[in-house]
């Protein structure tokens, strides 16, 4: 019946048309009033029954407006933005900061910062095989850049053989342009080839002479600095990084070896290995030497702290900078000026000023600070987010926000990308080693009250888990907790094809739940059974109960929330498991969002009608559709949506991923990052969302299934997050009703 009245409407709109035209002749404007006003009065009866004044969006008017902002990066427009991690860092006496990396999605692997602010990026480091690295230093003319570059296959310029990387030092300026050499290899002969074995550990410059760490070789080679020629080399095992003291010796970290810790040691330049070290140090990772002639050390062990030695004879520490404890002192995870977590840099330039990145565990992100010689910060430059999403906490009303080890707090009077602050980092990895933050890469988030307690729920890119966490603020402050797990089935394989976790079961898939608490995966805290192996997709209800798409005939799984143990954890079983039917209409089912308040189902997958070009695994398919009553058994979809699919194979157009919120559902799509709105109650579009010039009116590719996550406000406000993983940062769209 709609489908046949939106049939005539469209008729009676071309009618309506044509007498438009024809009000354009003054012949017919007076004669032609009486029939235009009934012709707009019969449309709006029309277009009031059917529930549908939003159609017209589609034909470029639309009753929803919209701003854009962003979370997660301090600049959210431009290529000059903070890079996704900083894993090294030079600091300069000007107070100029040279960064690397190995990767940033963009293509920033290596930056330039100055006075808050990126001021240039280090160039070529992106493409044709090629990828920062964990070491870089500067003099007063050129940048030396650790780097790999991968072969190329067959071509005319310089690139290495099938099967060999090189790892190499690249020469820049001073602005970050590739700046070659006499005997200078690569495309533009401007990298010098120290291992074919092992990256490059550590850089540093004295007078005319560079210092490299070559891992593999447990060498370290000096180069000339202008010319680039070996002039010698001299053993150190496992060295990492360098810094020259006054007396124009290098401080080398020795890496940590099986049993043997980690040290530093004092070496002259040429060589001589001195009698100065210092081993009461667990996890250096990086060192510098200040204005004064003191060792700055970067310990990343539980101490979390900038610790600082006066090395003018035996090595004396006299002092550290940040809170012992680092981002877990006073309340756990709770972000303060400072608070460190994840060190990867020091520095101190000729003023006395302190800098310090951190770069969280796992790779979190950059959150590099400059502090005055007292101690007081600044500036900041954060870089928080990498394949990530965030979503709101439903009790706060989108005040508080979540991504996968991130707390936001929001403030929506604020100017767009001001509006959020920095909260917390929710992943305590001393207390909690065995969290599964750090041994996978989850990417979609969701943020449940269940019983009137948060819960995070975390996915990846793939599917092939939900990872649950709780929150205790007694006894963990800010940080989730690991509470319980899903993975689907491996064949007959481990779920996860890996040592970690321990205990898991052989084969098959499990559900684990933290029973006594601790954190850990012990042997009895795994449920096992054994499934279909493909899965579409997660979801978590606002009850907290669980369910699962797998790509088969009857894959919906439902799993009902069975309570909330002694510890803190919801409890989920396979006994209690309930296995659905898909709709008759879908024949690779991809998503499903539940919501019991009004019994109301949303699937999107490949449908008989539509059906997937090959095994196109990641994307939502090409039809949403709404099922009513659904625990009562109704498979009818009261609508059904045919959503951009390309069907050459290109994936051009195609849907990564779909949320509801009360009156709308959201679909972005892959490559164009199109938001595209639906009428919940209809089905019908009434508006597309695109970036705008907020964020440069441009955004990367949707990588992962629930690259959109929307929110209702109380207010009636929309807000709509969407993965921006070219340019670190999540996307947030603002839609006003």
């Amino acid at each position: 019946m709609r489908n046949k009245l939106l049939t005539q409407l469209g008729k009676l709109r071309h009618k309506l048309n044509q007498q438009i035209n024809k009000l354009s002749n003054t012949r017919y404007l007076h004669r032609s009033k009486t029939f235009n006003l009934l012709l707009s009065l019969t449309v709006g009866v029309i277009v009031t029954t059917l529930g549908i004044t939003t159609d017209w969006a589609t034909t470029g008017t639309s009753t929803l407006t919209y701003k854009t902002s962003w979370i997660g990066n301090t600049f959210g427009r431009g290529n000059l933005r903070v890079q996704n991690n900083i894993e090294a860092m030079y600091v300069a006496p000007d107070g100029t900061v040279y960064t690397n990396s190995h990767w940033d999605e963009a293509g920033m692997e290596a930056a330039i910062y100055k006075d808050g602010k990126v001021i240039g990026a280090i160039g070529d480091t992106h493409g044709w095989s090629r990828g920062g690295g964990i070491a870089v230093t500067a003099n007063s003319k050129y940048i030396y850049l650790a780097m790999t570059q991968g072969s190329k296959g067959k071509t005319d310029e310089d690139y290495p053989p099938e099967g060999t990387t090189w790892h190499s030092v690249r020469r820049y300026d001073l602005s970050g342009k590739p700046m070659p050499f006499p005997n200078g290899r690569g495309w533009d002969k401007s990298m010098l080839i120290t291992s074919t074995k092992s990256e490059i550990t550590g850089l540093a410059t004295v007078e005319s002479e560079l210092y490299v760490s070559d891992f593999a070789a447990n060498r370290i080679r000096v180069y000339d600095t202008d010319t680039m020629k070996e002039l010698r080399s001299f053993a150190v095992a496992n060295p990492g990084a360098i810094t020259i003291d006054p007396q124009k010796n290098l401080w080398i970290i020795q890496s940590k070896n099986g049993g043997n810790p980690a040290k530093i040691l004092h070496y002259s330049q040429s060589g001589k290995q001195l009698p100065e070290q210092i081993a009461d140090i667990v996890e250096p990772t990086a060192i510098a030497v200040d204005h004064q002639g003191k060792l700055l050390v970067a310990e990343n062990g539980p101490r979390q702290q900038m610790l600082i030695y006066d090395i003018k004879d035996k090595p004396v520490q006299v002092g550290s900078f940040g809170c012992k404890g680092g981002i877990y002192a006073g309340v756990p995870g709770e972000v303060r000026d400072l608070k460190l977590y994840g060190l990867t840099g020091v520095g101190t330039d000729a003023s006395g000023n302190i800098y310090i990145n951190s770069n969280g565990f796992n790779k979190s992100g950059t959150d590099l600070r400059k502090f005055s010689p007292s101690g007081k910060l600044m500036w900041r430059s954060l870089g928080l987010i990498f394949v990530d999403n965030a979503d709101a906490d439903p009790k706060t009303d989108g005040v508080d926000l979540f991504t996968k080890q991130e707390h936001y707090l929001m403030d929506y009077s604020q100017p767009a990308g001001k509006q959020w602050t920095y909260k917390a980092y929710t992943l305590n990895a001393f207390k909690y080693p065995q969290d599964p933050r750090l041994h996978t890469s989850p990417d979609g988030t969701f943020v449940r009250r269940i019983q009137g307690k948060p819960f995070l729920f975390l996915t990846n890119m793939y599917s092939s888990f939900l990872q649950i966490y709780r929150f205790n603020p007694a006894t963990d402050g800010q940080v989730a907790i690991p509470a319980g797990m899903f993975v689907g089935t491996n064949g007959d394989k481990k779920s996860i094809a890996e040592n970690w976790p321990p205990h898991q079961p052989e084969q098959g898939e499990w559900i684990w739940r933290d029973r006594n608490g601790n954190g850990k995966f012990e042997k009895n805290e795994y449920d096992t059974s054994k499934d279909y192996p493909y899965l579409g997709g997660w979801w978590v209800d606002s009850k907290g109960d669980v369910w699962k798409a797998l790509r088969t005939q009857d894959g919906i799984r439902h799993y009902p929330l069975q309570g909330i143990d002694p510890k803190g954890n919801p409890i989920y079983s396979y006994s209690s498991m309930e296995k659905q039917t898909i709709p008759s209409i879908f024949n690779d089912l991809r998503r499903l969002e539940y919501f019991p308040q009004t019994d109301t189902m949303y699937l999107s997958g490949f449908t008989v009608d539509h059906p997937a070009f090959g095994d196109d695994t990641g994307v939502a398919g090409s039809e949403i559709a709404r099922f009513d009553n659904w625990s009562q058994g109704n498979r009818t979809p009261r609508w059904r949506i045919v959503i951009p699919y390309d069907t050459t194979g290109k994936r051009e157009v195609s849907t990564a991923a779909m949320s509801v919120a009360k009156d709308y559902v959201f679909a972005v799509t892959v490559k164009t990052a199109e938001v595209n709105v639906y009428n919940a109650t209809t089905g019908v579009q009434v508006q597309q969302l695109k970036p705008g010039p907020e964020v440069g009116s441009e955004s990367g590719w949707i990588d992962i299934p629930y690259g959109i996550r929307a929110f209702r406000r109380s207010n009636g406000e929309y807000l709509v997050f969407v993965e921006e993983n070219w340019k670190g940062k999540v996307i947030m769209y603002r839609l006003a009703r």
